[in-house]
């Protein structure tokens, strides 16, 4: 009985250690962090593509995202759909502000923040987060006074929220500071400087974070970095949500439709200009429009079209031109660069269109002077010759037809005449000296 006592503890005990090593092996799986990048403007598709990436991660049980931020800020709608995905996730999420030369401006230094690891590579920089452009036309200095103090609330809230130096992300916000690296680093904005994801993975070793379901530790050791690309979706949508295309895209609807009335059947100028301004309206939707700059660009269109149906003498393409580079320079209400028409785009664009315009306006007027070729109209002014003698009445030959012809004057057989007008099938001609 003691020897079976002892063959069955032994049993339990080598079963014991083969489940222990069992687990151990499947504790020891290497972890995988899911790693995205953004390098435009916070836009609703980018906001949309962060959202959906962590989403993604956490049902297929990674141990974490990296989010590889390059943006010079972006809208405050996108920005704040973003920070709610950070503040409530449920794995770690890296923000790594990257390569050397990137920045986190604006409404990429409020995401950094956000995030349960805030990173940078050397040689880049954070801050400017003063709001600008937000809601439709000119604010007064209690309004504008209104948001800076909502978007402070806002910035300062998540950095105490992270541990993060809370008065530094104030100064950002209200006086635009921006710093390095470095800095940032000193001044506890960021948690880590890094050169490279690697790099980065192994400083994090160990790091205890909050995320919404509790505190957990991040474990990078022998980590596996998934570099997930954008979808096709997702970079069209990211690609016409930029102001210099969705303005472009315009452009190319308006000229497109615009060809396609004024030469029905052409086909190709009228598919393209049609899904051009579809895509367009989609983007603007999406972009801190003025429609007062729309109307003045489609205004722009009107005299352009009005400029081949009234004389004018070029004042109607003169104030099409006016209103083409004035709607351009208005079509964006926001001060940030980032949310705005380039004029190394608007420059060239403006005067693309303009000279398609005018030379399409040319070729119409042209063709409405141009002398009739056919037709009674088309007839008046040719020569021919005399076949008969002609004067109540005779036979000419002209454009290499016969006709009936009379004079008021006697014309001889074979004298060059010249067709003065038509009476019926009858013309009417005149001997030419």
């Amino acid at each position: 009985m003691r020897a079976r006592r002892i063959l069955v503890a032994s049993f339990f005990l080598v079963l014991s250690q083969a489940l222990g090593y069992s687990a151990s092996w499947a504790d020891g799986k290497p972890p995988v962090f899911d790693m995205i990048s953004v390098n435009s403007a916070i836009t609703p598709p980018v906001s949309e593509y962060i959202v959906k990436s962590i989403e993604g991660s956490t049902r297929d049980g990674s141990a974490g995202v990296i989010i590889e931020l390059d943006t010079p800020g972006g809208l405050d709608s996108a920005m704040r759909d973003i920070v709610k995905s950070l503040l409530n996730s449920k794995i770690p999420v890296f923000v790594y502000v990257s390569p050397s030369g990137a920045r986190a401006a604006s409404a990429g230094a409020i995401i950094t923040v956000a995030a349960n690891i805030a990173a940078m590579a050397p040689g880049t920089n954070i801050g400017a987060a003063h709001p600008v452009g937000i809601g439709i036309g000119k604010m007064d200095e209690t309004m504008v006074e209104k948001v800076v103090n909502d978007m402070t609330a806002y910035a300062r809230g998540i950095a105490v929220q992270r541990g993060r130096n809370a008065e530094w992300v104030e100064k950002a916000v209200r006086k635009s500071v921006s710093v390095t690296a470095e800095e940032a680093l000193r001044l506890r904005v960021i948690d880590y400087v890094a050169p490279d994801v690697e790099s980065l993975l192994h400083q994090v070793d160990g790091k205890e974070v909050m995320l919404a379901s509790g505190k957990t530790t991040i474990k990078t050791k022998g980590a596996v970095v998934n570099r997930k690309k954008m979808g096709f979706r997702e970079r069209v949508l990211t690609t016409i949500s930029d102001p210099n295309i969705a303005y472009l895209l315009m452009l190319i609807g308006l000229a497109g439709l615009y060809f396609e009335f004024a030469h029905p059947g052409a086909v190709i100028p009228g598919v393209v200009g049609g899904i051009s301004l579809i895509l367009a309206f989609f983007a603007l939707q999406t972009l801190p429009v003025n429609y007062a700059g729309v109307l003045l660009i489609l205004l722009a269109i009107i005299l352009f079209i009005a400029e081949v149906k009234v004389v004018s003498h070029g004042i109607l393409t003169i104030g099409g031109i006016v209103s083409l580079i004035l709607g351009s320079l208005i079509l964006y209400e926001s001060p940030d660069p980032a949310l705005r028409v380039s004029l190394e785009v608007m420059v060239p664009a403006v005067v693309l269109v303009s000279l398609f315009f005018v030379a399409v306006i040319s070729l119409a007027v042209k063709a409405q002077l141009r002398k009739p070729e056919t037709g009674m109209e088309g007839m008046v002014g040719k020569e021919g010759v005399a076949v008969t003698a002609v004067h109540q009445e005779g036979k000419v030959l002209v454009g290499g037809e016969y006709w009936n012809a009379e004079s008021e004057r006697g014309i001889s057989e074979g004298s060059r005449i010249k067709v003065l007008g038509m009476k019926g099938l009858k013309l009417i001609v005149e001997e030419v000296k």
